[in-house]
């Protein structure tokens, strides 16, 4: 049996995280067109016709995922990777929110009638950076142009800071159900460094809150890796979780990737973050911690209690990954809203401008905001269920011919090498992920990147995989 330290310094490479497949780097973005993502857009919902002829079937709507991107913050988190806008201007809220209605507006005609949406989730940015009165009205336009589910996962990001009462109430009585509110560490000196202050108290009446006003799944996010972080604090952030007993916990590792995210994660140095194999004993010692307590482990750096729907979705095949992350119900077609935001057709791409100001002159000239995207080839779709397959449920198969591709043969005499490292089990027409491999489930997965595999990036593009 190989050591963790033998493991750790052989697979510690750059890797994808794999919200989709292709990467995004990946994207042919030469061959992408407007008109080409709203056919594939059409194609997911499996509709065929004129517009006209579509909005006559309204009965029988495939459902829809709507992520919603809020990108405002009153402070810079140096350890995110999203796409922020950084004011104390609270004037913002209105404006972006009319684009965004703007925007939903413009997909309903495309689409031909109006979209009924089974998952909504609000991200961001801080979406709690937003007046519960502002939310409101944006929930209440939302609906004016489309209808909702008979069943439905509504749920959004909230700062433990600046979640307030007012905030769960307003959600609560529109169909959240959801709350995931970002923890990362209690330690001060790690909170300083990642400037992101907020005490145990707050965290702490965050989610006794939200409980009191009928959130049946409330998770916390914990990264692992940060600046300054030893595995006492690690351990310290875990046993504190532990005595609220969140729903679902995100327990990932933190993505230095300063060349790519700017300035906001230098504000520190590669010295002061924990070495690899600091960083994978911090995670192993926070898993086992996790497990004694009786959470289970869902996916990649996901855990959840046996009473929340995650952990159900898991146990009968139905979880799904997408840009929100892990999923307890899945439909076909996310429509992405906001700067930066992705959709996802499950046919194509499609990510919006990352700035205000294109995004508020597109829509003002009756564009989609839309800056790149890709079209899925069918080889990319098969590779697309085999890593979608690894990433949710640790194992896939190609017993089904629908699943074999040519270069498979190929893919199976590299992973042997996974195989006696133990970290995964082949069987005849099945690749199963153990317990000792599903740490390292981006490194199982890299194989089937056929993308990556032919055209090596000439600069690092991805975080470690460790």
């Amino acid at each position: 049996m190989k050591s963790d330290a033998y493991l750790v310094s052989k697979y510690n490479v750059p890797g994808p995280r794999y919200t989709s497949y292709p990467t995004v780097p990946y994207w042919d973005e030469d061959s992408f067109s407007v008109t080409g993502w709203k056919e594939s857009l059409i194609r997911g919902l499996g509709f065929r016709g004129t517009c006209a002829e579509r909005s006559q079937f309204n009965d029988k709507r495939p459902s829809i995922s709507l992520y919603i991107h809020l990108p405002f913050c009153e402070s810079m988190c140096t350890f995110c990777g999203c796409t922020k806008r950084i004011t104390k201007n609270h004037l913002v809220e209105k404006p972006y929110i009319q684009a965004l209605l703007k925007e939903l507006g413009m997909y309903a005609e495309i689409i031909g009638h109006r979209p009924l949406i089974q998952q909504l989730h609000l991200g961001g940015g801080t979406p709690t950076f937003f007046s519960a009165d502002n939310l409101e009205d944006l929930l209440i336009g939302i609906f004016e142009i489309a209808d909702m589910a008979d069943s439905v996962e509504f749920s959004f990001e909230g700062h433990p800071n600046n979640t307030t009462q007012e905030h769960l109430k307003m959600f609560s009585r529109n169909g959240f159900k959801r709350v995931c509110y970002g923890v990362q560490d209690y330690n001060e000196t790690v909170q300083k460094a990642i400037h992101r202050i907020q005490p145990f108290e707050n965290v702490q009446r965050a989610t006794i809150d939200a409980r009191a006003m009928g959130f049946t799944s409330v998770g916390h996010d914990i990264i692992f890796g940060l600046p300054f972080q030893t595995q006492e604090d690690v351990i310290n952030t875990i046993n504190k979780t532990i005595e609220l007993m969140p729903d679902r916990i995100a327990f990932y590792s933190y993505a230095h990737v300063p060349w790519i995210k700017g300035n906001g994660q230098r504000g520190y140095s590669e010295e002061h973050l924990p070495s690899p194999k600091q960083k994978r004993m911090q995670y192993e010692i926070g898993k086992k911690k996790l497990l004694q307590a009786g959470y289970v482990e869902i996916g990649m750096d996901h855990f959840a209690l046996k009473t929340d729907a995650l952990y159900k979705a898991q146990q009968t095949g139905n979880i799904h990954r997408n840009f929100m992350g892990y999923t307890s119900s899945k439909t076909d077609v996310m429509i992405g809203l906001g700067v930066s935001a992705i959709s996802d057709s499950w046919y194509g791409f499609a990510q919006n401008v990352k700035t205000l100001k294109e995004y508020y002159e597109l829509l003002r000239n009756d564009e989609l905001p839309v800056m790149r995207g890709h079209i899925l080839t069918e080889e990319d779709l098969t590779i697309r269920r085999h890593i979608l397959n690894l990433m949710c449920n640790f194992e896939t198969s190609w017993e089904d011919n629908n699943q074999f591709f040519q270069e498979l043969p190929n893919v199976l005499a590299q992973i042997k090498e996974l195989e006696r490292d133990g970290l995964i089990s082949i069987e005849s027409q099945k690749l199963l992920i153990t317990n000792k491999g599903k740490a390292y489930v981006r490194n199982v997965c890299m194989p089937f990147d056929l993308r990556l595999k032919r055209k090596k990036p000439e600069t690092q593009l991805f975080s470690m995989t460790v």
